[in-house]
């Protein structure tokens, strides 16, 4: 899966955030825009601001990000909404499961079996999935 890139940003693969990475994507995501000086003042000088500058620099690089020059600074925004990333992400590695496994029937039903039973709503929200799921395909013939 490829996230979609503007010109001038190269394409990488999409791929499951470090912790930095993903700390950094959570407070941009909550903030709307930031610059790094927000977000270096937000970590309580944890790190080194270049570490939170650099940081920022790669999440844009791989499409995640957008930046706007303010004055000597940049301000970053989230270009994929979170839910999206996580959307994309979950599809992503599921694709590389059903396709690594051998068996897309033992994928399924780990998955199946991933939900406990006190998830019966989730259950249902899939068999809802399953049905509508069937309905397009049948419309497509």
């Amino acid at each position: 899966m490829w996230l979609k890139r503007k010109s001038g940003v190269s394409q990488a693969p999409l791929e499951q955030l470090g912790a930095l990475e993903s700390e950094l994507m959570e407070r941009v995501w909550s903030r709307g825009e930031a610059s790094v000086r927000d977000l270096h003042s937000d970590l309580a000088l944890r790190l080194a601001y270049t570490t939170v500058m650099t940081t920022l620099d790669r999440l844009y690089k791989k499409g995640l990000l957008e930046r706007r020059a303010v004055g000597n600074a940049f301000l970053y925004r989230p270009r994929i909404s979170k839910e999206n990333y996580n959307q994309q992400l979950t599809q992503h590695l599921l694709g590389i499961a059903m396709q690594e496994s051998g068996s897309q029937e033992a994928v399924l039903s780990c998955f199946v079996d991933y939900v406990s039973d006190s998830d019966r709503k989730l259950l249902d929200e899939l068999d809802e999935l399953i049905k509508a799921k069937k309905r397009s395909l049948r419309r497509r013939r």
